[in-house]
């Protein structure tokens, strides 16, 4: 019997990737794939990879996939004129890429995928309605210029998917109730982070690792460490994390930004102006390996924004043992516990800053096994594991049926 096919769909090179959950997530897809799958991505390519719109046998964290590049994408951190999402659905029109499983994780490439048979799957990872509704920029998303074009368009290419996963539950709720006929296909998942690289340290290695740190950056041994890793965009609203820390006003503490994005210039302003500059340390675009380790040393882990679903960063943090503080947004609110985290009581520099200083005061009551305890169920190695032993079942028993009529 042939293996049936997974072909994923995203707009990203995982040899070349930029910052975000869902290049994270496409690539645990691919790392914790089963040999019972052959995989394939449809995806960008860059100026060292083979020629673009062609079909290419290569590895990825031990996997062999196969990989087509649409277009070159030099880099995805800041946005272009045209949205790459636009661009990539562009390159799809007009081409068949069907095969038994076919994953997307974006709507408007499903666009081309109208008559392409095999099982579908949309997944989910913002709440696009609250999106389009959250005040601020109305650049930081196409979509909220033109609401009532984008709901048209997603009635229209809801209905062709077999299942439609989001990792916001009030998002899936919001689907059902906006989709009822297609009900049945939409349900709640658990992001997942990659229980192989984030884990966490002894109390002991923490704690001296944590002075190397400081000692390497010129700061007092005893420096606690505030940690930020995502793209600096609107979505994260890093400036208002900047304001945070400034109304935190707690000596011998030091803010690290892991990340990049259209908004590096306007943070680096925002620090300068602030007074910041010896306090605030921005360390841009870096890889798995090197935020893992930031993660098992860091004290808080702080998330300012505006609208998610499940920040994998989050799952990524508490897995590492470190205590995460957010805004009262996307699914994190309901995954940390008493122990694991605290939830701001507002969207506001002084609410924030209360928040940091309540766990950098009593770091007893956030300990590293309570953290660890509450990421546990969405390691990758259950929570993907699931998901293809679903699908292989669906697959056996269609093979069956066919093969019995």
């Amino acid at each position: 019997m042939r293996k049936p096919v997974l072909t994923i769909f995203y707009q990203f090179n995982p040899w070349h990737t930029t910052i975000g959950g869902i290049q994270t997530l496409v690539s645990l897809f691919i790392k914790y794939a089963p040999s019972e799958f052959d995989l394939r991505l449809v995806g960008t390519g860059n100026e060292q990879c083979q020629p673009n719109l062609k079909w290419q046998e290569a590895e990825f964290a031990g996997r062999k996939i196969s990989f087509l590049p649409l277009f070159t994408l030099e880099n995805d951190n800041v946005r272009g004129l045209i949205p790459t999402t636009v661009k990539y659905t562009n390159a799809l029109l007009g081409r068949c890429f069907a095969s038994d499983f076919m994953h997307f994780h974006r709507l408007e490439p499903t666009l081309a995928a109208l008559n392409w048979q095999g099982e579908k799957t949309l997944f989910i990872h913002n709440d696009i309605h609250t999106q389009m509704q959250t005040a601020g920029d109305k650049k930081a998303i196409l979509w909220r210029r033109f609401p009532a074009a984008y709901f048209a368009l997603e009635s229209l290419l809801v209905r062709q998917f077999s299942q439609i996963l989001s990792c916001n539950s009030d998002a899936a709720e919001l689907y059902r109730q906006r989709y009822p006929s297609i009900g049945d296909r939409i349900s709640h998942i658990k992001n997942s982070f990659d229980n192989e690289i984030f884990y966490p340290l002894s109390h002991q290695e923490r704690t001296t690792k944590r002075r190397e740190l400081a000692l390497r950056l010129g700061l007092v041994a005893q420096t606690r460490f505030l940690l930020f890793a995502g793209r600096l965009h609107p979505q994260k609203d890093p400036l208002l994390l900047v304001r945070a820390y400034a109304a935190l006003n707690e000596p011998d503490t030091h803010l690290l930004i892991a990340g990049d994005g259209e908004l590096a210039t306007a943070i680096r302003q925002e620090i300068d102006q602030l007074g910041l500059s010896q306090q605030v340390k921005m360390l841009g675009a870096l890889n798995q390996i090197e935020l893992a380790q930031l993660h098992r040393i860091c004290n808080v882990f702080v998330l300012t924004s505006a609208y998610e679903g499940l920040p994998l960063v989050v799952l990524e943090a508490l897995a590492s043992g470190t205590p995460v503080v957010t805004t009262r947004t996307g699914e994190t609110p309901k995954l940390l516990t008493d122990d694991s985290g605290v939830v701001c009581s507002q969207h506001t520099p002084k609410s924030i800053a209360d928040s940091i200083r309540r766990v950098l005061l009593h770091p007893e009551d956030y300990p590293s096994v309570a953290c660890v305890r509450t990421a546990r169920p969405y390691a990758a190695h259950i929570v993907i594991s699931d998901i293809y032993t679903e699908m292989l079942n669906r697959w056996e028993m269609r093979t069956f049926s066919a093969v019995s009529s």
